[in-house]
């Protein structure tokens, strides 16, 4: 961890490997300061790790960074223990944090971090990028909750991006609270709703069977991409619901398979 003028600069890193008797090993699980990891009991051949906030924050002009690198046919799910509350702090300027995985041929992530809180007064912009290999397995979640309770939102600007086989699927960009384009809370961005999420779903089973797209109640819909990915969309009036509606187009997803 960094400390500096602008504010805290910190990075985490796994790398998830075969161990060769049919779980996976974590030769890498380092954290700085805000971002502490922890391994947790494993679940068949899968390794499970959970992110700690051991600081507040990101707080303005915070750089965080999170890399997880799952390789050839290990297995790894990462949560966090708790939200991350986006706060304004003492320094000015926007705060930062940026996640970078990958997933190599035959490898499987499970990326389901819990929500992203823009607290009123903070700006953050996040970014995530994936890359997975042509055999590989993910499911990512992210989910952003505009304001606590009775609270306004902060400006909070995201984009996700996901290759898979050196194809980019998703480039997605989304931008809300003060300072965002105009229209963002209207009928054609969130319709006055403050939570918000995505699920990128990748599984080579999806080349030869396609998912259909279709609408999940009035808030959801799912999507095909342009690979074997599929990618659903919500939107609700509290970070509740929008889990709800997440779990439930996953437990769509899984049917399939």
């Amino acid at each position: 961890m960094t400390a500096v003028a602008g504010g805290v600069r910190a990075l985490a890193r796994i790398v998830a490997r075969q161990d060769g008797r049919g779980g996976t090993s974590l030769p890498v699980l380092d954290g700085e300061g805000p971002l502490a990891l922890r391994r947790t009991r494993s679940s068949g051949a899968e390794a499970r790790v959970v992110v700690v906030g051991a600081m507040s924050g990101p707080l303005g002009g915070d750089h965080f960074t999170v890399e997880a690198d799952v390789e050839a046919g290990a297995r790894l799910h990462v949560g966090s223990a708790a939200a991350t509350i986006a706060l304004p702090g003492q320094a000015k300027g926007e705060a930062r944090y940026d996640v970078r995985l990958s997933v190599a041929d035959g490898g499987e992530l499970h990326w389901l971090p819990e929500q992203l809180i823009s607290a009123r007064g903070s700006d953050l912009h996040v970014t995530t990028r994936v890359d997975v290999g042509a055999s590989g397995r993910l499911v990512l979640r992210e989910e952003q909750v505009l304001g606590r309770v009775g609270e306004e939102p902060g400006r909070l600007s995201s984009r996700i991006r996901v290759g898979v086989a050196g194809r980019v699927v998703l480039d997605q960009e989304l931008a809300c609270g003060p300072g965002a384009p105009g229209g963002w809370d209207g009928p054609a961005g969130l319709g006055g709703c403050r939570a918000v999420g995505q699920l990128v779903v990748v599984r080579p089973e999806f080349a030869d069977a396609p998912v259909a797209a279709r609408v999940l109640g009035d808030h959801a819909a799912v999507l095909p991409l342009a690979g074997p990915a599929a990618l659903v969309s919500a939107v609700a009036a509290d970070a509740l619901r929008l889990r709800g509606l997440l779990d439930e187009a996953l437990e769509a997803l899984d049917s399939l398979g």
